[in-house]
C-alpha cells in the first residue's frame, strides 16, 4: 500500500503543548481554590477535549458539571494569555513536514482543541507549510475517537481513507484512525506510552517524525 496523505493529530504530536496547558489548567484551577497538578498528570489528562481535561484535573470531590463549567471558562481564558509562550513543534516536526511537501504527500491536521485555537496555532507556528485540511473541536460536531472529522476530512481532501496515515500520541487517536478505516501510527515522542498506543490499534510506532517516511 502507498499512502498519499498523513492526517497529523496536533498536541503531542505535531506541537509540544503540554507546559501551557498545564499553567493555564493550573491558574484556572487556582481561581476555584484547588491545588496545582504536574506536567506528568496533565500529559494523561489532555487528548479528549477541554471539558474532559477540567473534569480530570479537578478533584474527585469537586467535578460536578458546575464547578467543571466554570473552570473549562477560566481555562480557555488562561489558555488565550499564554498558548504560544512555551509551545513549539517537537524536534525534526519541520524537516518531516517539509519532506512530505517536496514528495506531493497531502497533509492535514485534527485535533480535539477547539477549532480556532486550533487554526491559529496551526498557522502561526506551522505556518510555513500547507495543511489542506485542519479540523478543531466544533459545535456539535462529535470529537475524537469518534471517526466522524476524520472521514470529513477525507472526503473534503478527495482522498480515500485507505490512503492515510494517522500520526497521533495517545489512545484517542488510535481509535480515530482504526474508526476511519486508516493506517494508525503512534508518536512515541508525545505524551503516553507505546503499550497504550498499541493496545488502542497502533500498527508502527514511531522514536522519531523521521520515521515516518519509511512507512511511505
Amino acid at each position: 500500500m502507498k499512502y498519499g496523505a498523513v492526517l497529523f493529530d496536533l498536541d503531542g504530536t505535531l506541537l509540544d503543548t503540554i507546559a501551557d496547558l498545564t499553567e493555564a489548567m493550573n491558574d484556572a484551577m487556582a481561581t476555584l481554590g484547588h491545588p496545582p497538578r504536574t506536567v506528568e498528570e496533565c500529559k494523561i489528562f489532555v487528548g479528549d477535549g477541554v471539558v474532559n481535561f477540567a473534569r480530570r484535573a479537578l478533584p474527585t470531590e469537586h467535578n460536578d458539571d458546575q464547578t467543571v463549567g466554570r473552570c473549562v471558562k477560566q481555562m480557555r481564558v488562561e489558555y488565550g494569555k499564554r498558548w504560544a509562550q512555551k509551545t513549539r513543534p517537537y524536534p525534526g516536526i519541520g524537516q518531516l513536514l517539509t519532506e512530505l511537501e517536496r514528495r506531493g504527500v497531502a497533509m492535514a491536521v485534527l485535533s480535539n482543541k477547539p477549532q480556532e485555537f486550533t487554526e491559529l496555532m496551526v498557522a502561526r507556528l506551522l505556518g510555513d507549510w500547507t495543511f489542506r485540511a485542519v479540523h478543531g473541536a466544533r459545535p456539535d460536531v462529535a470529537i475524537k475517537p469518534d471517526p466522524g472529522s476524520a472521514l470529513d476530512i477525507a472526503r473534503e481532501m478527495g482522498i480515500e481513507p485507505r490512503e492515510f496515515l494517522y500520526v497521533g500520541d495517545t489512545d484517542t487517536d488510535m481509535q480515530t484512525a482504526v474508526g476511519a478505516g486508516m493506517f494508525p501510527v503512534g508518536a512515541l515522542w508525545g505524551f503516553r506510552p507505546g503499550e497504550e498506543l498499541t493496545r488502542h490499534g497502533a500498527k508502527v510506532l514511531i522514536s522519531t517524525p523521521g520515521e515516518l517516511l519509511g512507512l511511505l
